[in-house]
Parts: C-alpha cells; sequence; structure tokens
C-alpha cells in the first residue's frame, strides 16, 4: 500500500471547510473535504490527522489514473518513449538520504567535529529527486539516436518524487511530501515550441475531463510572469475547483534549451538535431502532473449526494462515489440471496473466477456473512462506488437469472449468467471510448 504524507494544500482543504447547505437537492456535490476523506477503502488518516495512506481502493483508483495516463500520453503516441531514472543522484539537492545510524554516531561529538562531519556527510549522500526532469534530460542523447535526430518526441517516466516543505502549521505530516509524478518531458523544435505548448494543454484538460463527472470544475490558465523561474518562458497550469479554491494538478513549462545545454554541458553538437535544413539545439516542455492530488481531484468530482423521499414522505440520502467506469476500482460486487447457501457460493465464486479472468475487478461480497438488506448492500457499494451489483438467488440455481442493478441509475434488470461477463466488457469499453 503506498503512504505518503499529504501536501500542504490538502491541509487548507480541511481548514477552510464551507459550512453546509440549508437545503439540499435531489443530487449535489458534497462542499465539505470530511466525507471524502471518510470514504471506507480510500483515504485514512490516524488519530492525530497528520499522515494519511491509500485504502485498497484507493491504490487501485490511483493505479488506474496512472494506467490512463500512461495510455493516453505513450501507448497512443508513436513519438513518446518511456524511461526509467533512478530515485537518487549526486549533486546539490535539497533533499537528502542518510543512514540514521550514521547520524546518531554524531549526536556526542563536539560542536567543531560535528559540523565538520555533518557537512562531509552531507556532500557524500545521496540527493532524492524532487521531479522526473532531470533524469529525462540525461536520458535526451541516446533517445535521440533512437529517432534518427528527428524532432519532435518525448520522453514519459510516472514515479515517487521528494519535495520538502517548509513546515508550518498549514502542514499535514512530517512537513514533507513524497508525491506520485507522471511526467512527459518533449523536445521539439524552438520554432513550434510554444504552439507545442497550446497543444499539450489543450491535451491535458481533455485529459482530465474525460474521466469527470463535473467536467467544467477542471480547467487551464496561464502562469503569471512574476510566478516563472528561472529560464521559463511561459507556464500553464491545469487546475481542480475544491472546494476551499482552485489547485494545481497538472503544470506545463516551455522551457527553452538552458535545461538541456545545463544537463549535458561540453556535448552541444551532440544534443543538436535536424529542424528542417538546419541543425538545432531542441527546445523543452515539462509536463507535470501531480497523481496524488489528482485522486483527490477526483474523489471530490465523483462524490455525490442523492436524496429520496420514502412513501411515509420521509427523507433519505445516502453518498454515490460516481468515479468514471474506467477509473472505478472494483466494477461488480456479487452477493447471494436466500437459498442453499453452498450451492449459491458456488455459484459465485464460479462467476468471480470468471469475471477476474476477464480482466474484470470483482467484490466477493457474498463472503460477508452479515445479514444486510438489500437497500443496506446498495448504500455500500454506492459509497464504494461500485459500477453494479449482482444478486445471485434460487432463481439463478432454477434458470440461470440473476438481478443487476446499476449504480447510476438505480434500475434493476434481470440477466442470464452467461450474459453478464459480455455486458460488462462492452459497459466498460463504451466508456472508455466516449
Amino acid at each position: 500500500m503506498f503512504t505518503y504524507c499529504m501536501r500542504r494544500r490538502l491541509c487548507l482543504l480541511l481548514t477552510r471547510e464551507k459550512s453546509a447547505p440549508a437545503a439540499l437537492t435531489h443530487q449535489s456535490r458534497y462542499e465539505s473535504t470530511t466525507p471524502v476523506l471518510d470514504l471506507q477503502h480510500y483515504i485514512s488518516q490516524d488519530q492525530t490527522g497528520n499522515r494519511s495512506a491509500y485504502g485498497p481502493l484507493g491504490t487501485e483508483l490511483k493505479r488506474n489514473i496512472l494506467r490512463q495516463w500512461w495510455a493516453s500520453v505513450v501507448e497512443s503516441k508513436s513519438e513518446v518513449f518511456s524511461v526509467s531514472t533512478p530515485h537518487c543522484s549526486t549533486g546539490g539537492g535539497a533533499a537528502k538520504l542518510v543512514d540514521r545510524g550514521t547520524l546518531d554516531e554524531l549526536r556526542d561529538l563536539p560542536e567543531g567535529q560535528l559540523k565538520e562531519r555533518l557537512s562531509r556527510l552531507l556532500y557524500h549522500s545521496h540527493d532524492l529527486r524532487s521531479s522526473l526532469l532531470q533524469g529525462a534530460l540525461l536520458q535526451y542523447i541516446p533517445s535521440l539516436m533512437l529517432m534518427n535526430r528527428k524532432l519532435p518526441f518525448g520522453l514519459a517516466e510516472t514515479g515517487f518524487c521528494y519535495r520538502p516543505e517548509t513546515a508550518s502549521p498549514n502542514t499535514i505530516g512530517c512537513g514533507s511530501s513524497e508525491v506520485t509524478e507522471a511526467s512527459l518531458v518533449w523536445f521539439c523544435s524552438p520554432r513550434t515550441s510554444s504552439q507545442w505548448l497550446d497543444y499539450w494543454a489543450r491535451q491535458r484538460l481533455q485529459w482530465w475531463r474525460k474521466f469527470a463527472s463535473g467536467p467544467s470544475e477542471f480547467s487551464v490558465c496561464d502562469v503569471l510572469s512574476e510566478e516563472l523561474r528561472d529560464g521559463v518562458s511561459r507556464g500553464v497550469k491545469v487546475l481542480y475547483q475544491f472546494p476551499s479554491g482552485p489547485e494545481t494538478l497538472e503544470t506545463l513549462w516551455r522551457l527553452g534549451d538552458a535545461e538541456l545545454l545545463k544537463s549535458h554541458q561540453g556535448s552541444q553538437a551532440e544534443l543538436q538535431c535536424k529542424d528542417g535544413r538546419k541543425q538545432v539545439v531542441p527546445h523543452v516542455l515539462s509536463i507535470s502532473a501531480d497523481m496524488d492530488r489528482g485522486v483527490l481531484a477526483y474523489l471530490f468530482n465523483s462524490l455525490q449526494i442523492v436524496q429520496k423521499v420514502d412513501s411515509k414522505q420521509m427523507l433519505h440520502q445516502r453518498k454515490v462515489l460516481k468515479l468514471h467506469p474506467t477509473l472505478a476500482p472494483v466494477k461488480v460486487a456479487l452477493d447471494m440471496g436466500r437459498g442453499s447457501t453452498s450451492e449459491l457460493r458456488q455459484v459465485c465464486e464460479g462467476l468471480l473466477q470468471d469475471l477476474l479472468e476477464a480482466g474484470i475487478s470483482a467484490w466477493p461480497g457474498y463472503t460477508d456473512t452479515t445479514q444486510s438488506s438489500l437497500d443496506s448492500l446498495h448504500t455500500k457499494y454506492d459509497e464504494m462506488g461500485v459500477l453494479f451489483t449482482v444478486m445471485i438467488s434460487e432463481s439463478t440455481l432454477e434458470n440461470g437469472l440473476l438481478l443487476v442493478r446499476n449504480r447510476d441509475t438505480t434500475i434493476r434488470e434481470t440477466m442470464h449468467i452467461s450474459e453478464i461477463r459480455q455486458f460488462l466488457l462492452k459497459y466498460i469499453s463504451a466508456a472508455e471510448n466516449i
């Protein structure tokens, strides 16, 4: 299970909650963070609220988001290649990897010796990477040979980065962050770098919106000139509108050639490639997404309140996590009704195995021996974001019919057990291609 310290901005989401609305519509999104962070199996916190971790469903949701990012950026682009770079390097980084035992040995040294030994230790220690950009830049020359020195092309990677943060009252956890980054470094002609930045900004916004229940909550904006770091001529942000305000999910930087030249000092001729009849050093675009914040964005965007008035005019409301079918960690939950327990269980296990072999994630609800009403099961699975609930009963044993309930429409329909696998595959495939 991946664990990480939530970054400073997540704390702001916790501390700047809006008050609840006086009257709720039939279906609306939450305007506070607590229901999102309380989602079972997605995100958990310790008693102090300082550390957060992904639960089983949160881990799978993050994996699905990364898988879709990879399919969109790498697998569908013939000019984008994958790379894998070291987590550690040497030379002046803000975060160092130091052995705890070595630090303990320095504890009792006199001040003069302590400073000297500590400086030497830090000098020889490895830096923890704060982004994936530098590793991709170092892979430029081998990749250029693969492309026969033709532009454009890109290098993509996903992985953990360590980003130290200044300790403050707004910081959750240890004052630092281990962030999952998805990075594309794009090498292109200096003549077309501005157009390519616009292209990738449109592509990235379109990708984030594709899987959203409320696409309008994702937007892009240009980085203000005073926020641009040295060597960056232009920047674009992909934002999500959290309850407390907009937060950055992805940044796109137009870096020029300075970073590439800095990474390959003394080898400028090797960096040159074909731009028509000219030989040029390419310009670099850095596109990086904080996928942990992306997980939170999709949870906020998907969690809705659904209200229902019963026959006695009593108002009931429940949480429904309407994650996109492609991202939902669990596609179908299998439960069984009353009847011959052993025979029903055998049918459930056979169907579960059949779905798993087809690549359809299924939840074995039938293994829970707690007696629950059908409405309670639906409430539980809706909060988990399960797309379909399949109820196997005596009718299944008699004629192969089972009851299938849709999360989004709540419609229940009867289907033969031999049809359920193909039905789910078609449903998920159709959702991917929208």
